[in-house]
């Protein structure tokens, strides 16, 4: 650390009964009340130094008279110690000016008028002379001085010192060739650990204007404010309060309530400091400070921000970044779903600014009322959002690979299954961050199911209604081998989401066996199975989306495409085999009965007769035979 001595007269001063006085053989003539100490001193050396005390002694008439008239200094910049200093250089005494105490020395020179006017060498520009040429240009002195300017914030706002400061700071982080540099990490630019121990408002000031030079990468910036935000807010997340306090004035006596506050202003301050470019600070990061803002009820703007941000990046994000614990008074889940729908819907606008409009979807029969059986699965709610708000898109939206897409559906899917084991979790919130996802993020349904079932597992008083409508979201063709057998014996599950669970395993197993799609009409299938999926549906809850839903089945046992994953080709060889198939069924229905074509069946090698037993359940036991038809399609699988 670099020093400077100003005067070459050796100390005199001493302490008599709580009085400092000079040792000389004169006698003093002028006592200064400073800090509660009294200090007896000569006018002459001070005078003419000082144009404050100039014009305090003719105020008071002590122009000529002895030493009996006291003036007093009042709230004095640096206390009773910088006076003294300053009294020192008045008389020649030897002084150190250092970082430590250059700013309270040159605020107590501003206080009393000690510049150019009073006296030429004055002490105030000599310690402007030493600042700018020596202590400026080092690392270590150029940030204790900044740091020390924090104790006297206004007066060295009106000297200048904390914006020459700021600037020089920021002036080595950009050319550090003079700067003396920590020991940095690699997680970190070398100068982010040593500008992370200022205040708030200073770290803002020297943030600004190194971003406003361009000089540096955007990465080390986001870099930074991670240390800095690692620096202050290490426990927002646990308990609200963090130890250190980021802030200029003390806070030992300050309450709970003027924390928060604080806190509040820290957050909202490096929001502002984040970088433009996408890939500067990680996602979750951008979800830690989320969930401080949640907690410490940020603005909306700063909110809204973190989850524009948040959005761009989701893919990179896990599932315990999205759980952000839930302070609202109005809701009563743990989690805030909110601000993951929030997410998922600025998601959804930055995938439709990129994603192609899909095409029309295919008629197989012609008629405008099979529409909704070719659909298959319910329309997510971000396909509904694009058509409704289609002209809006994201100007900084990055492009959104396939890739991506499925990362983004695996988190969501993971951040379900943990809320759904939230007894209060309401089942619309549930469904509407299900149905943010696009169907294509979804390659298969495994995660949805496991959503599915772990929330009819935590909320088992559901109605039958409620169970149809959580299901909906599942496509049964996604289900992969594993869940496909579990979903066949789940009790949980409505008995038209199991029917539609046997037909798929079932004809997957003797599209393996045979090696192509085993198809059927509509219209030829047996009065049993029809009996089944109406009793299924019940009488009482027989709504437009039960039927929907009914249609959908039923196409799909005609070789109908649940969606528009099966290829045109495959539909048209489909439909190729299905006179033959009828007619096959029908010499079947005259030589044989329900029961003895079950048996034979069992012992079938040819697909057609396989899922031509499946058909043959007998209405009045619908339960027991559906136990029957799994180790069916299994044994179809193996042989």
């Amino acid at each position: 650390m670099k020093f400077m001595k100003l005067g070459t007269r050796p100390d005199t001063f001493f302490t008599s009964e709580s009085v400092r006085s000079v040792c000389t053989e004169v006698a003093t003539d002028l006592q200064i009340l400073v800090d509660g100490c009294v200090y007896h001193l000569h006018k002459f050396p001070l005078l003419s130094k000082c144009m404050l005390l100039q014009a305090l002694c003719a105020d008071s008439g002590a122009s000529g008279g002895g030493g009996g008239d006291v003036v007093e200094l009042p709230g004095f910049p640096g206390g009773g110690e910088a006076f003294e200093a300053c009294a020192k250089f008045c008389y020649g005494i030897t002084i150190t000016v250092s970082a430590r105490n250059l700013v309270p020395l040159r605020c107590a020179a501003a206080h009393l008028g000690m510049s150019e006017a009073a006296d030429r060498g004055n002490l105030a520009a000599k310690l402007d002379a030493f600042l700018a040429s020596c202590l400026l240009r080092r690392w270590k002195d150029a940030l204790g001085v900044l740091s020390s300017t924090r104790h006297y914030a206004l007066l060295c706002e009106d000297l200048g010192l904390t914006s020459r400061c700021v600037d020089a700071v920021a002036a080595l982080i950009i050319n550090p060739d003079t700067a003396l540099p920590a020991k940095s990490t690699s997680a970190s630019p070398w100068w982010a650990h040593d500008i992370a121990e200022l205040g708030v408002d200073l770290f803002w000031r020297i943030m600004v204007a190194v971003k406003a030079t361009g000089a540096v990468h955007e990465k080390t910036v986001g870099d930074a404010l991670k240390a800095y935000a690692r620096r202050w807010l290490p426990n927002v997340a646990k308990d609200g309060l963090s130890a250190d306090q980021p802030f200029d004035d003390d806070a030992g006596s300050a309450d709970v309530k003027q924390i928060t506050t604080r806190h509040r202003l820290l957050l909202e301050k490096i929001v502002s400091l984040l970088p433009a470019e996408r890939d500067a600070v990680s996602c979750g990061f951008l979800l830690k400070l989320l969930k401080a803002a949640n907690i410490l009820s940020a603005s909306a703007a700063s909110k809204a921000e973190l989850v524009r941000r948040v959005a761009w990046q989701l893919e990179e994000a896990s599932v315990a970044d999205l759980l952000v614990p839930s302070l609202s008074c109005v809701s009563e889940t743990l989690y805030d779903v909110d601000a993951v729908a929030a997410i998922l819907d600025e998601f959804s606008l930055r995938y439709a600014a990129v994603a192609p409009a899909p095409p029309p979807p295919l008629a197989l029969s012609g008629s405008p009322d099979d529409s909704s059986a070719h659909s298959g699965h319910r329309r997510s709610r971000s396909a509904e959002s694009v058509s409704f708000d289609g002209t809006r898109r994201s100007l900084s939206a990055a492009p959104v690979s396939q890739g991506a897409l499925a990362r983004v559906g695996k988190l969501v899917d993971g951040f379900l299954i943990e809320v759904a084991k939230d007894p209060n979790m309401p089942l619309d919130k549930l469904l509407a961050i299900a149905e943010a996802v696009p169907d294509s993020a979804r390659p298969e349904h495994d995660g949805l199911y496991k959503v599915v079932d772990t929330y009819l597992k935590a909320h088992p008083e559901m109605s039958k209604s409620a169970r149809k409508r959580l299901c909906r979201v599942l496509n049964c063709r996604k289900l992969s081998e594993k869940a496909s057998a579990h979903a066949a014996q789940n009790e949980l599950l409505p008995l038209r989401v199991v029917v539609q669970v046997l037909f798929f395993e079932h004809a997957r197993a003797a599209a393996l066996a045979s090696g192509e799609h085993a198809a059927v009409a509509a219209a030829d299938l047996p009065s049993n199975i029809r009996a089944l999926l109406s009793k299924a549906s019940g009488s009482s809850e027989d709504d437009e989306a039960d039927r929907v839903d009914e249609q959908r089945l039923r196409a799909l046992a005609a070789g109908a495409s649940p969606g528009d994953d099966w290829s045109v080709e495959g539909l048209r060889r489909a439909a190729s085999k299905i006179a033959t198939l009828r007619m096959k069924l029908a010499e079947e229905d005259e030589d044989h009965d329900a029961d003895e074509f079950a048996r034979k069946a069992g012992l079938a090698r040819s697909a057609s007769l396989r899922f031509r037993a499946f058909c043959a359940i007998p209405a009045g036991k619908p339960k027991r035979m559906l136990s029957k038809l799994w180790p069916l399609g299994r044994s179809g699988v193996s042989h």
